[in-house]
C-alpha cells in the first residue's frame, strides 16, 4: 500500500508518520522546500513527543520520505490524504478552504488509475463533495473515490491517539474506496479499534461536532469556576462530583483561561458559521465562542487584581506560554491576550516556556525572555501559571520566595494546592477555589 500525505504540518506530518509505523509505504508532500529539506537532514519542525524518533525510524527503512514533488508522489500512490490547512478565514468565521481546493486541483493533474482521494484536514460539511467537482471537472477520465477521515489528534499525545484512538471514522459511499480505507486502518481493525463507517457529510459533521463539544465542557466549568468564586465554593470538587457520573465523564472539566490550539477556536466559529448558513444556528456554541473569547482578557484582569488593581511598574513572570503542554504550538494561546493586556496595563513580564518561546517571539513584543522558570521569578513582583508543563508542578516554594519581591503566584492551571500555599507564607489566587482551599 502506497500512500501520500499532502501537508507536512502537525496533522499530516503525524499521520505520515503513523501510518508508515503501520508497514505502509508513504510520501509526504509540502511547498515548503525549506521544511521538506529539513525534513530529509532529520529535523522535525513541530515539537511532539516521540515524533522524532518515529520519523527518524521509518524514514531510515525507507517507508518515510519527504518531497515537494506532488505529482510523483500523487502517480503511485492508492491513496491521497489532503491534509493541509483550512484556518479561519477573515470577515466570517469560515474554514477558509483555498488550500484544499488548490491540493484538489493539483492532485486531479496528477492521477494515475484508481486512487482514493481522502479528507484529512477538517473541513466543513459539503467540502468532500467539492472536492469531488473540482477533481471531476479538471480530469473527467479520471477514476477515483473521495472520502472523508477526520483526525482526533490532541496535541501532546498525537501519536498515541493515532495508534490506539477510541474510533476511526471514515466517510465514504464506495465499496472500492472502502476497501482501500480497510487495509490502510488493518493494524487497527485487529486491534477491535471501532471504525465508523458513514456517509461523506456525517464523517465532516462529527469531527466539528466532537469539537466544538469539548470545547462546550470547558466552557461550561470555566463559567462554574466563576460562579464557585462568588459563592465560596470548590470547582474542582463539583468537576469531580459531576464527572463521576458515568453521562458526563470527567474529562474536559479542567477550569482554566479558555480553550486555545489549532482546532477548537477554529472549529467553533466555522460550525457556527455553517449552521447560520444552513438556517440551523447553533445558539450554545455561538455562546461558547462569546465566552472563551472574554475569557482570556478576564484572567489578565484577574491577575491584575491579584497585585492590588494594578501592575503598572510592577514586573510579573509568565510561566507557559503555549495553549496547552507538551507542543510548542502557539495558536490561539491564552498567552497572546493575557501578556499584551498585562503589558498595557504597565507590567514588565518576564517569560519562560519550555518548548514554546521561539513560536512566541514572532508573536509577542517586549518581554524579558528567560532560561528557566527560577530565571523568570528573579526579582519579580509576582509569578502567573498560564500553562501547566510538568516542570511547574513541583517548583521550589522556598527558592522562589527568595526571587520573587514578594510571595504572590496567581496559578491559572490550579496545579498547586491553596492551603499548602499559604501554609507556605504565599499569597495565592488559583480558579473557581476558595483561598484556603476549604
Amino acid at each position: 500500500m502506497r500512500v501520500a500525505m499532502i501537508g507536512t504540518g502537525y496533522v499530516g506530518l503525524v499521520s505520515g508518520a503513523c501510518f508508515s509505523e503501520f508497514g505502509i509505504d508513504v510520501v509526504c508532500v509540502d511547498t515548503d522546500a525549506d521544511k521538506i529539506a529539513r525534513l530529509n537532514r532529520g529535523e522535525t519542525p513541530i515539537f511532539e513527543p516521540g515524533l522524532d524518533a518515529l520519523i527518524e525510524a521509518n524514514t531510515k527503512s525507507g517507508r518515510l520520505s519527504f518531497t515537494t514533488d506532488l505529482a510523483a508522489a500523487v502517480k503511485a500512490a492508492e491513496a491521497v490524504f489532503i491534509a493541509v490547512g483550512t484556518p479561519s478565514r477573515r470577515g466570517d468565521g469560515h474554514a477558509d478552504l483555498s488550500y484544499v481546493y488548490e491540493a484538489a486541483r493539483q492532485i486531479a493533474a496528477a492521477l494515475d488509475g484508481y486512487t482514493v482521494v481522502v479528507t484529512k484536514s477538517t473541513v466543513p460539511v459539503g467540502t468532500g463533495q467539492e472536492v469531488a467537482r473540482v477533481i471531476r471537472e479538471a480530469r473527467p477520465d479520471a477514476d477515483f473515490d473521495v472520502a472523508s477521515n477526520p483526525e482526533f489528534l490532541r496535541e501532546g499525545s498525537a501519536i498515541e491517539d493515532f495508534m490506539r484512538p477510541d474510533r476511526v471514522v471514515i466517510g465514504t459511499e464506495s465499496e472500492r474506496a472502502q476497501a482501500v480505507m480497510s487495509e490502510l486502518y488493518r493494524p487497527l481493525f485487529l486491534r477491535e479499534t471501532p471504525i465508523v463507517w458513514t456517509a461523506l457529510q456525517t464523517a465532516e459533521l462529527i469531527k466539528y461536532a466532537a469539537n466544538t463539544f469539548l470545547a462546550t465542557k470547558i466552557t461550561f466549568i470555566n463559567e462554574v469556576a466563576d460562579l464557585c468564586e462568588r459563592v465560596g465554593a470548590n470547582v474542582q470538587e463539583v468537576a469531580k462530583a459531576i464527572g463521576l457520573d458515568g453521562r458526563i465523564g470527567a474529562k474536559f472539566l479542567h477550569p482554566g483561561p479558555g480553550y486555545g490550539g489549532s482546532c477548537f477556536p477554529k472549529d467553533t466559529r466555522a460550525l457556527v458559521a455553517t449552521a447560520r448558513d444552513a438556517g440551523a444556528p447553533l445558539t450554545i456554541i455561538e455562546q461558547v465562542v462569546a465566552v472563551n473569547d472574554a475569557r482570556k482578557k478576564q484572567m489578565a484582569e484577574k491577575i491584575i487584581d491579584a497585585c492590588g488593581g494594578s501592575v503598572a511598574g510592577k514586573t510579573i513572570a509568565v510561566l507557559g506560554l503555549t495553549f496547552k503542554p507538551n507542543t510548542d504550538d502557539m495558536r490561539e494561546s491564552a498567552s497572546l491576550d493575557i501578556v499584551p493586556a498585562l503589558q498595557d496595563a504597565g507590567a514588565t513580564v518576564r517569560a519562560y516556556d519550555p518548548e514554546g518561546m521561539d513560536e512566541a517571539k514572532d508573536l509577542l513584543n517586549g518581554l524579558v525572555w528567560c532560561a528557566d522558570a527560577y530565571d523568570a521569578m528573579t526579582g519579580a513582583d509576582a509569578v502567573a501559571i498560564l500553562t501547566e508543563w510538568n516542570q511547574f508542578r513541583a517548583l521550589d516554594l522556598g527558592r522562589m520566595k527568595g526571587l520573587l519581591k514578594e510571595p504572590l503566584m496567581i496559578d491559572l492551571r490550579n496545579i498547586y494546592n491553596p492551603a499548602e500555599m499559604a501554609a507556605a507564607g504565599f499569597r495565592y489566587t488559583s480558579v473557581g477555589r476558595p483561598e484556603n482551599g476549604i
